[in-house]
Protein backbone atom coordinates (compact mmCIF):
# COMPACT_ATOMS: atom_id res chain seq x y z
CA UNK A 1 0.00 0.00 0.00
CA UNK A 2 1.45 1.07 -0.66
CA UNK A 3 3.78 4.09 -0.64
CA UNK A 4 5.56 1.58 0.12
CA UNK A 5 7.93 1.14 2.66
CA UNK A 6 11.08 0.14 1.03
CA UNK A 7 10.03 2.86 -1.31
CA UNK A 8 10.14 5.04 1.78
CA UNK A 9 13.19 3.36 3.54
CA UNK A 10 15.64 3.08 1.07
CA UNK A 11 14.78 6.85 -0.83
CA UNK A 12 14.94 8.36 2.68
CA UNK A 13 18.22 6.98 3.23
CA UNK A 14 19.64 7.37 -0.04
CA UNK A 15 18.38 10.97 -0.15
CA UNK A 16 19.91 11.59 3.33
CA UNK A 17 23.30 10.13 1.99
CA UNK A 18 23.24 12.61 -0.65
CA UNK A 19 23.16 15.38 2.01
CA UNK A 20 25.47 13.69 4.69
CA UNK A 21 26.76 10.33 4.87
CA UNK A 22 26.97 6.63 3.76
CA UNK A 23 24.40 4.33 5.50
CA UNK A 24 24.17 0.66 5.57
CA UNK A 25 20.86 -0.49 3.59
CA UNK A 26 17.77 0.22 5.86
CA UNK A 27 15.76 -2.62 6.98
CA UNK A 28 11.86 -2.59 8.36
CA UNK A 29 10.88 -3.94 12.00
CA UNK A 30 7.42 -3.49 13.14
CA UNK A 31 6.38 -3.30 17.00
CA UNK A 32 10.02 -0.62 17.48
CA UNK A 33 9.65 2.04 20.01
CA UNK A 34 9.89 5.39 18.05
CA UNK A 35 11.83 8.19 19.57
CA UNK A 36 9.74 11.39 21.09
CA UNK A 37 8.80 13.72 18.22
CA UNK A 38 11.79 16.73 17.31
CA UNK A 39 9.32 18.99 15.81
CA UNK A 40 6.17 20.36 17.37
CA UNK A 41 3.29 17.96 16.55
CA UNK A 42 0.49 20.33 14.13
CA UNK A 43 -3.32 20.03 15.47
CA UNK A 44 -4.65 18.55 12.27
CA UNK A 45 -2.23 15.51 12.10
CA UNK A 46 -2.44 11.93 12.66
CA UNK A 47 -0.28 10.29 14.77
CA UNK A 48 2.22 11.41 17.50
CA UNK A 49 5.33 10.22 16.37
CA UNK A 50 8.51 12.73 14.29
CA UNK A 51 6.23 13.87 11.01
CA UNK A 52 9.59 14.39 9.18
CA UNK A 53 9.94 11.69 6.76
CA UNK A 54 6.06 10.26 6.53
CA UNK A 55 3.75 13.35 7.56
CA UNK A 56 2.45 13.67 4.33
CA UNK A 57 2.19 9.90 3.26
CA UNK A 58 0.21 8.79 6.68
CA UNK A 59 -2.48 11.68 6.56
CA UNK A 60 -3.47 11.07 3.04
CA UNK A 61 -3.52 7.52 4.23
CA UNK A 62 -5.42 8.31 7.08
CA UNK A 63 -8.11 10.35 4.75
CA UNK A 64 -8.25 7.84 2.03
CA UNK A 65 -8.81 4.86 4.56
CA UNK A 66 -11.56 7.35 6.01
CA UNK A 67 -12.84 8.18 2.80
CA UNK A 68 -13.55 4.35 1.93
CA UNK A 69 -15.08 3.65 5.24
CA UNK A 70 -17.53 6.23 4.76
CA UNK A 71 -15.86 8.32 7.09
CA UNK A 72 -16.02 12.57 7.01
CA UNK A 73 -13.11 13.84 8.44
CA UNK A 74 -11.84 16.67 10.09
CA UNK A 75 -11.49 19.51 8.27
CA UNK A 76 -8.34 20.83 9.75
CA UNK A 77 -6.70 17.22 9.09
CA UNK A 78 -7.50 18.05 5.44
CA UNK A 79 -6.72 21.41 5.99
CA UNK A 80 -3.33 20.67 6.98
CA UNK A 81 -2.40 18.10 4.08
CA UNK A 82 -3.35 21.03 1.62
CA UNK A 83 -1.60 23.09 3.57
CA UNK A 84 1.64 21.14 2.53
CA UNK A 85 1.36 21.14 -1.02
CA UNK A 86 4.23 23.58 -2.55
CA UNK A 87 3.05 26.01 -5.46
CA UNK A 88 4.60 23.40 -8.05
CA UNK A 89 1.95 21.33 -6.99
CA UNK A 90 4.43 18.45 -5.51
CA UNK A 91 4.42 17.40 -1.77
CA UNK A 92 7.17 16.66 0.99
CA UNK A 93 7.41 14.83 4.28
CA UNK A 94 6.64 17.81 6.30
CA UNK A 95 6.89 21.17 5.94
CA UNK A 96 7.22 22.65 9.72
CA UNK A 97 6.10 26.33 8.15
CA UNK A 98 4.25 25.79 5.41
CA UNK A 99 3.94 29.47 4.52
CA UNK A 100 7.32 29.76 3.27
CA UNK A 101 7.45 29.06 -0.02
CA UNK A 102 9.70 25.91 -1.43
CA UNK A 103 12.17 26.15 -2.62
CA UNK A 104 15.40 23.77 -4.09
CA UNK A 105 16.24 22.19 -0.73
CA UNK A 106 12.41 21.20 0.03
CA UNK A 107 12.64 17.09 -0.08
CA UNK A 108 9.50 17.21 -2.06
CA UNK A 109 9.21 13.27 -3.36
CA UNK A 110 6.50 11.59 -5.78
CA UNK A 111 5.51 9.10 -2.91
CA UNK A 112 4.03 11.92 -0.82
CA UNK A 113 2.50 13.38 -4.02
CA UNK A 114 0.88 10.50 -5.51
CA UNK A 115 -0.61 9.48 -1.94
CA UNK A 116 -1.81 12.84 -1.67
CA UNK A 117 -3.43 13.08 -5.16
CA UNK A 118 -5.60 9.82 -3.96
CA UNK A 119 -6.59 11.00 -0.67
CA UNK A 120 -7.64 14.11 -1.86
CA UNK A 121 -9.22 13.05 -5.34
CA UNK A 122 -11.06 10.52 -3.17
CA UNK A 123 -12.62 13.39 -0.44
CA UNK A 124 -13.56 15.89 -3.48
CA UNK A 125 -13.70 19.04 -3.76
CA UNK A 126 -9.86 19.43 -4.54
CA UNK A 127 -9.38 19.66 -7.96
CA UNK A 128 -7.23 22.81 -8.44
CA UNK A 129 -4.65 20.93 -5.69
CA UNK A 130 -5.33 17.56 -7.45
CA UNK A 131 -4.35 18.82 -10.93
CA UNK A 132 -1.35 20.77 -9.75
CA UNK A 133 0.22 17.68 -8.35
CA UNK A 134 -0.45 15.00 -11.23
CA UNK A 135 1.21 17.83 -13.57
CA UNK A 136 4.25 17.77 -11.26
CA UNK A 137 3.76 13.94 -11.06
CA UNK A 138 4.39 13.92 -15.12
CA UNK A 139 7.11 16.05 -15.02
CA UNK A 140 9.11 14.17 -13.23
CA UNK A 141 8.44 11.30 -15.17
CA UNK A 142 12.06 9.37 -16.09
CA UNK A 143 13.23 8.64 -19.75
CA UNK A 144 12.27 4.83 -18.72
CA UNK A 145 8.08 6.01 -18.13
CA UNK A 146 8.75 5.16 -14.46
CA UNK A 147 9.26 7.37 -10.99
CA UNK A 148 11.89 7.19 -8.70
CA UNK A 149 11.09 8.42 -5.07
CA UNK A 150 13.02 11.86 -5.51
CA UNK A 151 12.72 13.49 -8.77
CA UNK A 152 15.13 12.11 -11.33
CA UNK A 153 15.83 9.36 -9.12
CA UNK A 154 16.41 6.08 -10.86
CA UNK A 155 13.07 4.48 -11.21
CA UNK A 156 11.69 1.82 -8.62
CA UNK A 157 8.64 -0.44 -8.58
CA UNK A 158 6.70 1.17 -5.72
CA UNK A 159 6.95 4.97 -6.66
CA UNK A 160 5.72 3.67 -9.61
CA UNK A 161 3.12 2.17 -9.00
CA UNK A 162 2.19 4.75 -6.25
CA UNK A 163 2.09 7.06 -9.44
CA UNK A 164 -0.38 4.96 -11.47
CA UNK A 165 -2.86 4.80 -8.54
CA UNK A 166 -2.39 8.47 -8.32
CA UNK A 167 -3.59 8.56 -12.07
CA UNK A 168 -6.03 5.92 -11.64
CA UNK A 169 -7.73 7.45 -9.15
CA UNK A 170 -8.21 11.19 -11.00
CA UNK A 171 -9.53 9.24 -14.00
CA UNK A 172 -5.91 9.03 -15.87
CA UNK A 173 -5.15 6.37 -17.73
CA UNK A 174 -1.23 5.30 -17.19
CA UNK A 175 -0.53 4.46 -21.24
CA UNK A 176 -1.53 7.58 -22.06
CA UNK A 177 1.32 9.46 -19.77
CA UNK A 178 4.68 8.68 -22.05
CA UNK A 179 8.13 10.00 -21.31
CA UNK A 180 9.87 12.32 -23.67
CA UNK A 181 11.47 9.04 -25.12
CA UNK A 182 7.98 7.80 -25.66
CA UNK A 183 7.95 5.19 -22.48
CA UNK A 184 5.02 4.93 -20.76
CA UNK A 185 4.82 3.56 -16.98
CA UNK A 186 3.65 -0.27 -18.77
CA UNK A 187 7.55 -0.04 -19.85
CA UNK A 188 8.74 0.31 -16.66
CA UNK A 189 7.19 -2.09 -14.65
CA UNK A 190 7.79 -4.53 -17.28
CA UNK A 191 11.63 -3.73 -16.93
CA UNK A 192 11.27 -4.46 -13.52
CA UNK A 193 9.39 -7.80 -13.35
CA UNK A 194 11.63 -10.81 -13.11
CA UNK A 195 11.38 -13.67 -15.52
CA UNK A 196 9.06 -17.24 -14.65
CA UNK A 197 12.72 -18.45 -14.42
CA UNK A 198 13.40 -16.03 -11.47
CA UNK A 199 9.81 -16.56 -10.03
CA UNK A 200 7.77 -13.97 -11.66
CA UNK A 201 7.97 -11.32 -8.78
CA UNK A 202 8.87 -7.54 -9.02
CA UNK A 203 12.19 -6.05 -7.90
CA UNK A 204 12.00 -2.62 -6.59
CA UNK A 205 15.36 -1.82 -8.62
CA UNK A 206 18.03 -3.20 -10.54
CA UNK A 207 21.30 -4.01 -8.75
CA UNK A 208 23.86 -2.18 -9.17
CA UNK A 209 24.77 -5.21 -12.29
CA UNK A 210 21.15 -5.00 -13.76
CA UNK A 211 19.89 -8.23 -11.98
CA UNK A 212 16.89 -8.02 -10.22
CA UNK A 213 15.90 -9.41 -7.24
CA UNK A 214 12.46 -10.09 -5.73
CA UNK A 215 10.96 -8.05 -3.32
CA UNK A 216 7.80 -8.75 -1.86
CA UNK A 217 6.66 -5.74 -1.03
CA UNK A 218 7.43 -4.42 -4.76
CA UNK A 219 5.54 -7.52 -6.08
CA UNK A 220 2.62 -5.83 -4.20
CA UNK A 221 2.83 -2.68 -5.46
CA UNK A 222 3.84 -3.73 -8.92
CA UNK A 223 0.56 -6.18 -8.73
CA UNK A 224 -1.70 -3.32 -8.37
CA UNK A 225 0.65 -0.99 -10.56
CA UNK A 226 0.75 -3.42 -13.10
CA UNK A 227 -3.66 -3.88 -12.76
CA UNK A 228 -3.77 0.48 -13.10
CA UNK A 229 -5.66 0.13 -9.87
CA UNK A 230 -5.31 3.17 -6.93
CA UNK A 231 -4.43 2.07 -3.13
CA UNK A 232 -8.25 1.31 -2.82
CA UNK A 233 -8.62 -1.82 -4.96
CA UNK A 234 -12.41 -3.79 -6.23
CA UNK A 235 -11.62 -7.05 -5.98
CA UNK A 236 -10.67 -8.68 -9.74
CA UNK A 237 -12.47 -11.04 -11.52
CA UNK A 238 -11.51 -14.97 -10.78
CA UNK A 239 -7.63 -15.46 -12.13
CA UNK A 240 -7.26 -17.85 -14.52
CA UNK A 241 -3.68 -17.59 -14.18
CA UNK A 242 -2.46 -19.11 -11.41
CA UNK A 243 1.12 -19.98 -12.66
CA UNK A 244 3.91 -17.57 -13.96
CA UNK A 245 3.87 -17.36 -17.91
CA UNK A 246 5.80 -15.00 -20.32
CA UNK A 247 4.00 -11.47 -20.12
CA UNK A 248 2.86 -9.45 -22.79
CA UNK A 249 1.99 -6.63 -21.06
CA UNK A 250 2.37 -4.92 -17.68
CA UNK A 251 -1.03 -6.82 -16.68
CA UNK A 252 0.19 -10.38 -17.50
CA UNK A 253 3.12 -9.38 -15.06
CA UNK A 254 0.84 -8.34 -12.42
CA UNK A 255 -0.69 -12.07 -13.05
CA UNK A 256 2.81 -12.97 -12.22
CA UNK A 257 3.45 -10.92 -9.55
CA UNK A 258 -0.04 -12.05 -7.62
CA UNK A 259 1.08 -15.91 -8.27
CA UNK A 260 4.60 -15.50 -6.75
CA UNK A 261 3.13 -14.08 -4.05
CA UNK A 262 0.73 -16.44 -3.16
CA UNK A 263 3.11 -19.43 -3.69
CA UNK A 264 5.35 -17.33 -0.95
CA UNK A 265 2.31 -17.00 1.38
CA UNK A 266 1.34 -20.98 1.03
CA UNK A 267 3.74 -21.93 4.51
CA UNK A 268 2.88 -19.39 6.96
CA UNK A 269 0.17 -17.41 5.62
CA UNK A 270 2.05 -14.12 5.98
CA UNK A 271 5.33 -12.85 4.58
CA UNK A 272 8.72 -12.33 7.04
CA UNK A 273 11.05 -9.46 7.52
CA UNK A 274 14.56 -9.67 8.86
CA UNK A 275 17.29 -7.15 10.44
CA UNK A 276 20.10 -8.21 9.73
CA UNK A 277 21.74 -10.88 12.12
CA UNK A 278 18.32 -11.48 13.93
CA UNK A 279 15.37 -14.47 13.15
CA UNK A 280 12.81 -13.55 10.56
CA UNK A 281 10.20 -11.71 11.89
CA UNK A 282 6.06 -11.74 10.60
CA UNK A 283 5.77 -8.98 8.70
CA UNK A 284 2.76 -7.60 8.79
CA UNK A 285 2.40 -4.30 6.42
CA UNK A 286 3.57 -6.35 3.69
CA UNK A 287 1.19 -9.49 4.13
CA UNK A 288 -1.73 -6.80 4.60
CA UNK A 289 -0.17 -5.43 1.46
CA UNK A 290 0.07 -8.82 -0.01
CA UNK A 291 -3.79 -9.56 0.64
CA UNK A 292 -5.18 -6.53 -0.88
CA UNK A 293 -2.81 -7.50 -4.38
CA UNK A 294 -4.49 -11.15 -4.39
CA UNK A 295 -8.18 -9.82 -4.33
CA UNK A 296 -7.05 -7.25 -7.06
CA UNK A 297 -5.84 -10.00 -9.16
CA UNK A 298 -8.57 -12.34 -8.61
CA UNK A 299 -6.48 -14.88 -6.53
CA UNK A 300 -8.91 -14.53 -3.58
CA UNK A 301 -8.26 -18.66 -2.57
CA UNK A 302 -4.93 -17.40 -2.52
CA UNK A 303 -6.06 -14.82 -0.12
CA UNK A 304 -8.10 -16.22 2.28
CA UNK A 305 -5.15 -17.91 5.11
CA UNK A 306 -3.18 -14.53 5.09
CA UNK A 307 -6.49 -12.55 5.77
CA UNK A 308 -7.29 -14.80 8.04
CA UNK A 309 -3.83 -14.66 9.76
CA UNK A 310 -4.39 -10.58 9.47
CA UNK A 311 -7.37 -10.50 11.30
CA UNK A 312 -5.93 -12.65 14.39
CA UNK A 313 -2.49 -10.40 14.38
CA UNK A 314 -3.32 -7.01 12.44
CA UNK A 315 -5.45 -5.52 14.87
CA UNK A 316 -2.29 -5.41 17.31
CA UNK A 317 0.29 -4.20 14.88
CA UNK A 318 -1.66 -1.39 13.97
CA UNK A 319 -1.88 -0.35 17.85
CA UNK A 320 1.27 -0.38 18.32
CA UNK A 321 2.45 1.23 15.06
CA UNK A 322 -0.11 4.34 14.48
CA UNK A 323 -2.39 5.51 11.82
CA UNK A 324 -0.68 4.39 8.71
CA UNK A 325 -0.96 0.30 9.66
CA UNK A 326 -5.14 1.22 10.74
CA UNK A 327 -5.34 3.17 7.20
CA UNK A 328 -3.67 -0.24 5.62
CA UNK A 329 -5.70 -2.52 7.30
CA UNK A 330 -9.00 -0.69 6.54
CA UNK A 331 -7.68 -0.05 3.02
CA UNK A 332 -7.23 -4.25 3.33
CA UNK A 333 -10.79 -5.05 4.33
CA UNK A 334 -12.12 -2.68 1.74
CA UNK A 335 -10.32 -5.05 -0.95
CA UNK A 336 -11.80 -8.17 0.51
CA UNK A 337 -14.94 -7.05 1.28
CA UNK A 338 -14.55 -7.63 5.08
CA UNK A 339 -16.14 -4.87 7.49
CA UNK A 340 -13.48 -2.82 8.44
CA UNK A 341 -16.04 -2.23 11.60
CA UNK A 342 -15.49 -5.63 12.66
CA UNK A 343 -12.07 -7.03 11.32
CA UNK A 344 -11.59 -9.91 13.51
CA UNK A 345 -12.90 -8.89 16.54
CA UNK A 346 -11.17 -4.97 16.20
CA UNK A 347 -13.24 -2.41 14.99
CA UNK A 348 -10.35 -0.71 12.76
CA UNK A 349 -12.63 2.65 12.03
CA UNK A 350 -12.62 3.21 15.51
CA UNK A 351 -8.92 3.01 15.90
CA UNK A 352 -8.02 5.02 13.18
CA UNK A 353 -10.13 7.89 13.85
CA UNK A 354 -8.72 7.92 17.66
CA UNK A 355 -5.55 8.78 15.95
CA UNK A 356 -6.02 12.04 14.65
CA UNK A 357 -8.93 14.85 15.28
CA UNK A 358 -12.12 13.93 15.57
CA UNK A 359 -13.75 13.53 11.85
CA UNK A 360 -16.69 15.31 11.36
CA UNK A 361 -18.87 12.34 10.51
CA UNK A 362 -17.87 8.55 11.71
CA UNK A 363 -19.99 7.23 9.09
CA UNK A 364 -23.37 5.14 9.50
CA UNK A 365 -22.52 1.53 10.04
CA UNK A 366 -22.86 -0.40 12.99
CA UNK A 367 -20.77 0.83 16.02
CA UNK A 368 -19.51 4.20 14.15
CA UNK A 369 -21.11 6.01 16.59
CA UNK A 370 -18.88 5.35 18.82
CA UNK A 371 -15.72 6.43 16.47
CA UNK A 372 -15.67 9.95 17.22
CA UNK A 373 -16.00 9.73 20.43
CA UNK A 374 -12.86 7.50 20.36
CA UNK A 375 -10.91 10.33 18.24
CA UNK A 376 -11.63 12.62 20.78
CA UNK A 377 -10.04 10.91 23.43
CA UNK A 378 -6.92 10.13 21.17
CA UNK A 379 -4.57 11.92 23.57
CA UNK A 380 -4.90 9.26 26.14
CA UNK A 381 -4.31 6.47 23.94
CA UNK A 382 -0.72 8.28 22.86
CA UNK A 383 0.89 5.56 25.02
CA UNK A 384 -0.27 2.54 22.72
CA UNK A 385 0.43 4.22 19.43
CA UNK A 386 4.03 3.66 18.21
CA UNK A 387 5.15 5.34 14.68
CA UNK A 388 5.63 2.41 12.49
CA UNK A 389 8.90 4.44 11.87
CA UNK A 390 11.85 3.12 13.59
CA UNK A 391 15.26 4.64 14.53
CA UNK A 392 17.68 2.54 11.69
CA UNK A 393 20.17 0.99 13.49
CA UNK A 394 23.21 -0.20 10.82
CA UNK A 395 23.52 3.43 10.10
CA UNK A 396 23.46 6.97 12.16
CA UNK A 397 23.75 10.14 10.06
CA UNK A 398 27.52 10.69 10.72
CA UNK A 399 27.77 14.92 12.35
CA UNK A 400 23.87 15.73 11.61
CA UNK A 401 22.43 13.64 15.04
CA UNK A 402 19.12 13.05 12.80
CA UNK A 403 17.79 9.19 13.36
CA UNK A 404 16.53 7.79 9.98
CA UNK A 405 12.82 6.68 10.43
CA UNK A 406 11.61 4.41 7.86
CA UNK A 407 7.35 3.87 7.58
CA UNK A 408 4.91 1.05 6.26
CA UNK A 409 3.40 0.94 2.90
CA UNK A 410 3.41 0.85 2.31
CA UNK A 411 4.88 0.68 1.13
CA UNK A 412 5.20 1.80 0.43
CA UNK A 413 2.99 3.70 2.46
CA UNK A 414 3.75 1.95 1.48
CA UNK A 415 3.92 3.63 5.69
Amino acid sequence: MTVRRSALALTALTALTAASAAFAPAAVAEDSPAPSPSVKLPSGLYGDSDPTYDGVYRQSLALLAQSTAGVEPSTKAVDWLTGQQCADGSFAPFRAEPSADCDAKTPVDTNQTATAVQALAALGGHDEAVGKAVDWLKSAQNDDGGWGYLPGGATDTNSTSLVIGALAATGTKAEAVTSKKDKTPEDALLGLSLKCADGGAFAFQPEKNGDLTANEDATAAGVLGGLGSSLVVTKGESAAQTACEKPADARAAAANGAAHLADVLKKDGHLTSAMPGAEDQPDTGNTADAVTALYAAGLTDAAKKPLAWLEKNGPVWAKQSGPSAWAQLVLTAHATGTDPRAFGSTDLVAGLNATGPAPKSAGNAPGAQDSAKQAEDAEDADGSQISVWWIVGVGLLVGAGVGLMISLRNKSGRK
